[in-house]
């Protein structure tokens, strides 16, 4: 089968992958969240999209930390802070959303399922491109916004396919895991597209 000319594909790549701190931190966070939730621990997944439209293939990703001072290597659209947002001064404490053309999604090899492919509209392939600029910056770890669940990578994926029309609310995780700050992403979303409905509507 021939590549597509356009679509949104969507992967699940297990927290920490290919990295002992971070999975080992996940692992602690999660054992934690599930004793309060009275429930068994699950899988932890972060999330990236790839996206193809006529003129190329891109990687849109949120990641920390920042590996170097060169942002339009990797196509730097927007920058946060991690933990507290006075330390987003320090580039240590930042993080970056990436649309980056030809990009690398690094833990691809550990995929769940590889991607999945969420929508195939030329329109959407492009607008998500086009919206990775207006990703709010909320500060990464915490829930400053009330919402019940931190803010972080997945909440930025959820934004972006909430944003161009895709019900992320509806898409699950792999069995027996989950995406800690997905629902963030869509609830933010959803607030500002009933805010400001007439910067969402598509062609």
């Amino acid at each position: 089968m021939s590549a597509p000319d356009a679509g949104i594909f969507l992967w699940w790549l297990p927290l920490g992958a290919g990295g002992h701190f971070v999975r080992l931190n996940g692992r602690i966070y999660e054992l934690i969240r599930s004793r309060r939730e009275h429930r068994p621990p699950l899988e932890l997944y972060h999330t990236a999209l790839e996206v193809v439209v006529p003129e190329g293939r891109y990687v849109i990703e949120n990641a920390w930390p920042i590996p170097d001072d060169h942002p339009d290597d990797r196509g730097v659209t927007v920058q946060g802070p991690v933990g507290l947002a006075a330390l987003g001064r320090t580039r240590v404490f930042r993080y970056e959303v990436r649309v980056w053309r030809d990009g690398v999604i690094a833990d691809a090899g550990y995929a769940v399922d590889g991607p999945v492919l969420v929508n195939d509209a030329p329109s959407s392939a492009a607008e998500i491109l086009e919206l990775a600029a207006e990703v709010p910056v909320h500060v990464w770890g915490r829930d400053s916004l009330g919402l019940g669940e931190m803010w972080n990578s997945n909440s930025v994926i959820s934004w972006l396919l909430t944003s161009v029309g895709i019900d992320a609310l509806h898409i699950p995780p792999p069995t027996g895991g989950r995406a800690p700050g997905w629902l963030a992403g869509v609830l933010v979303a959803q607030r500002s597209m009933e805010t400001y409905p007439k910067t969402r509507q598509r062609s």
